[in-house]
């Protein structure tokens, strides 16, 4: 058997990875996407099952009016004393010389739930988690968050022991266990105890086509006493492997099987180029965001750890010879007729649940009440679910009935409050009828490509639209009839939908590509929408 990376394609960065038993779980972080933290499970590293989300309630995160890329960063997944514990970070700021935000702790008896309401632990830094010593003691090991011009904001990685009976952290205890190296942005610390050592795997170098992992060590937890692994190689990069599929790896998680093997899962990115575009500059844009990869690691005489193929890892990796095969779906195909009267485990809302204020779903549509504009951060009527391909197809049917510019409903590709595009179904106040139009927001400047040639809605029609994504562009197309398909003559580049190409200009590109259903309605008199399916259709 092979593990095929990425294991967890589109959007599915910071990978926590544990094993309970026979069994594999991995967390990975939402940012700003409701439901908070993803969690698959498999029992042989190379197929995954969608499990739940962790994050369900409001009581234990509330992001409303959170930047984009802000909200649930880097969760660490952990198992002890008998349950699952979570350690997450609420982000309230991406831009400027502060990264405000509140660490949590929450747990549970069983990983699909309930999750308790959580216990707020500190600042101090984001990417925090929890480590819990074979004496019983447990710490919180985090990033440290420096906002001082004059240094460096990412100042090593600070140790706190927690008071296990009153589930707070002692400050008084707090220390720096290690500086980092010379590539700087020390963050994502992960913490295990092999052999009489403790490890220390950190990422470095920005989450960004200079990421890496770097892995320390120490016989104790004392202040500035681990020692970084010998050598100028990372323990896993591909800074220097701009030829590799996998590009970005480095930010995750160590894990040893039943059979004493061990494993990394990391984050990863899979760019493309346009074909005008050189191999090296720019790297590339992963329209599909950061997603999950796993490696085989093995350990060396002197007892470091080395990523089995070289620290560039490998795009098929061998599964542990006691893996125990696991099924799980071929692909991420989507249909939804909306019968249910709860929305699937594939869609997302921004920022909070899906509420009535946004809207209803059930007995073959969903409704969805214009709101805010797709620019905004507290009011916005918006479901969607992640680009896994490069390639596919998504389409819907909409009934909607508008009678100002003002309100919009329609078919989006987004990325972020800034970065988005969609076709809409909207009200032409100069020849008095509904029309379809295409725009988009490119680093928040706005376009609308039909103008005066909008497409004219025949009176009564309800309106299919399709969007068709390939890879460097894509397009969106319309039919009065469900089988009469028309594109229309807008091509869109897909790498405005990337993180690489927001983090050009903008703060705030952790996440990646999402396809989904919109209502806008900023006159406020809410202007409903009626959505009759959705399918979603990969071609890879």
């Amino acid at each position: 058997m092979q593990i095929h990376n990425p294991v967890l394609p589109g959007f599915h960065p910071d990978p926590s990875m544990i094993r309970v038993g026979d069994t594999y779980y991995l967390a990975s972080s939402t940012f700003e996407w409701w439901p908070g933290v993803r969690i698959h499970e498999s029992k042989d590293l190379a197929h995954w099952n969608f499990t739940g989300y962790a994050l369900t309630r409001t009581s234990q995160v509330d992001m409303r009016g959170n930047p984009s890329s802000g909200g649930v960063w880097a969760p660490d997944l952990s198992y002890a004393d008998g349950k699952f514990w979570l350690v997450y970070s609420d982000v309230k700021m991406v831009t400027g010389i502060f990264k405000d935000g509140t660490n949590y702790l929450t747990w549970a008896d069983d990983i699909r739930g309930p999750w308790a309401d959580p216990v707020k632990l500190n600042y101090v830094g984001f990417d925090a988690s929890l480590f819990h010593d074979d004496d019983g003691r447990k710490y919180l090991v985090q990033q440290t968050w420096d906002h001082r011009e004059y240094h460096h904001r990412f100042d090593g990685i600070t140790l706190t022991e927690l008071d296990t009976e009153t589930m707070r952290l002692k400050p008084e205890t707090a220390r720096t266990i290690w500086a980092g190296t010379d590539v700087k942005l020390t963050e994502g610390p992960h913490i295990y105890k092999i052999n009489g050592w403790y490890y220390l795997f950190c990422a470095e170098g920005g989450t960004t086509f200079l990421h890496q992992e770097t892995v320390a060590r120490s016989r104790t937890l004392d202040a500035l006493s681990f020692e970084t692994m010998p050598g100028d190689e990372p323990f896993l990069g591909n800074y220097d492997t701009p030829r590799s599929p996998l590009q970005k790896q480095g930010h995750g998680s160590l894990v040893e099987t039943p059979g004493g093997e061990w494993y990394y899962a990391s984050l990863c990115g899979r760019p493309w180029h346009h074909e005008t575009e050189p191999a090296f500059g720019p790297r590339g844009w992963c329209t599909l965001g950061r997603e999950t990869s796993i490696q085989k690691v093995e350990w060396d005489a002197d007892g470091w750890p080395h990523v089995v193929g070289g620290h560039g890892g490998m795009l098929d990796v061998p599964a542990p010879a006691d893996a125990i095969e696991t099924a799980a779906p071929a692909n991420h195909d989507q249909h939804d007729e909306f019968e249910a009267d709860t929305l699937g485990p594939d869609w997302n809302t921004l920022r909070v649940p899906f509420s009535p204020a946004m809207g209803s779903v059930g007995g073959g549509s969903l409704k969805l009440i214009g709101q805010g504009s797709l620019h905004n951060l507290f009011d916005l009527s918006l479901v969607a679910r992640r680009w896994q391909a490069f390639d596919f197809d998504a389409e819907t049917r909409v009934r909607f009935d508008p009678k100002t510019y003002q309100a919009m409903a329609g078919l989006t590709n987004y990325y972020s409050d800034a970065n988005w595009s969609w076709a809409f179904v909207t009200w032409d106040e100069k020849c008095r009828t509904r029309v379809i139009e295409v725009a988009q927001s490119d680093r928040n400047a706005y376009t609308s490509f039909l103008k005066d040639d909008a497409i004219v809605v025949p009176d009564g029609a309800d309106v299919w639209l399709r969007t068709r994504v390939r890879t460097s562009t894509y397009t969106y197309e319309y039919s009065f009839d469900g089988e009469h398909w028309t594109p229309i003559p807008v091509t869109l580049d897909a790498k405005i939908l990337s993180d690489d190409y927001v983090f050009e200009k903008l703060d705030g590109y952790f996440t990646g590509g999402f396809v989904g259903l919109a209502a806008v309605d900023y006159s406020g008199y809410g202007e409903t929408a009626e959505f009759g399916y959705f399918d979603y259709r990969e071609l890879d």
